[in-house]
């Protein structure tokens, strides 16, 4: 992994807590990573703008109130500022990066999540991002008047329709676009992601992108910083293994798999690096 200013930056996020994970910033840094010719001082002081308006929004907003949060940070994120999902060039590059993203007010899924969730979070609301099966989103929560098992009440939002609010029939519906019309929502379909899933979320969609349209050099660097911000993630590992092997990059090959191995040493996955590890001595030979 060829070493930078930003890339240390994304090393040195990658050994941090979760919770000290700064969204919205360590995908500034990705976007710079990924053109760094793009106008990032203008995308921060954009950040801090959201920022600041979510706070003042916070102060007119009735508290505990998820219903008038949700409405209230729609109208700052969608209204005001005019975020959007790229419905027309939904697989542009350009919608994955924080910087165009900002720049153009349009983006994935994923991409206007991070600043959504920069701005909930700001506000001081609690806010989680949501792993839903093909599709982003994120929900509001109120611990404080809670209903159910989880004790937690929750208002899901979906970012690409404007932060419109989702109840269970919308969201059984968009299950089933994705899995068939047998499929139901289970009690972990709404779970909270981590700060890095996010980052490795928004990452996947360049990544995939960038195989698809065979730059297959570019999605390894991609897969190398996902490595950074996510070091122990063993399935990364055997991903840049492979493409290393494919690219007949024997050594970095090697060392992936080793990796890979030491984070999942057990299971057929591991027999298969093995076997995999024995072609690429043989072709040193």
């Amino acid at each position: 992994m060829t070493a930078n200013p930003l890339r240390t930056a994304l090393d040195a996020i990658g050994q941090l807590p979760d919770s000290e994970i700064d969204l919205a910033d360590a995908a500034l840094q990705l976007a710079r990573i990924a053109e760094p010719d793009l106008d990032w001082r203008a995308a921060r002081a954009h950040l801090t703008e959201l920022a600041r308006d979510a706070v003042d929004l916070a102060a007119e907003t009735p508290p505990g109130d998820l219903a008038a949060r949700a409405g209230a940070l729609a109208g700052l994120m969608a209204g005001r500022h005019g975020y959007r999902g790229d419905t027309e060039t939904y697989d542009d590059l350009d919608n994955a990066n924080i910087i165009r993203v900002t720049e153009r007010r349009r983006g994935l899924p994923v991409a206007l999540g991070i600043l959504w969730l920069h701005a909930a979070r700001a506000a001081g609301w609690a806010v989680r991002g949501i792993n839903f099966p093909g599709h982003f989103l994120i929900a509001l929560e109120d611990a404080s008047q809670g209903s159910g098992e989880s004790g937690i009440r929750l208002v899901v939002l979906d970012l690409f329709a404007g932060g419109k609010v989702l109840d269970r029939s919308d969201l059984t519906r968009m299950l089933r676009r994705s899995y068939g019309q047998n499929a139901e929502l289970g009690p972990n379909m709404l779970a909270a992601m981590t700060t890095r899933d996010v980052l490795l979320r928004l990452q996947v969609n360049i990544k995939s992108r960038l195989l698809m349209i065979g730059q297959t050099q570019a999605a390894l660097a991609v897969i190398e910083d996902m490595l950074r911000l996510a070091p122990d993630e063993a399935l990364l590992w055997r991903e840049a293994a492979e493409i290393n092997q494919r690219l007949d990059r024997v050594a970095a090959a090697l060392k992936c798999y080793e990796r890979f191995l030491e984070l999942f040493p057990h299971g057929e996955a591991a027999t298969r690096a093995r076997a995999a590890m024995g072609e690429l001595r043989a072709r040193l030979n």
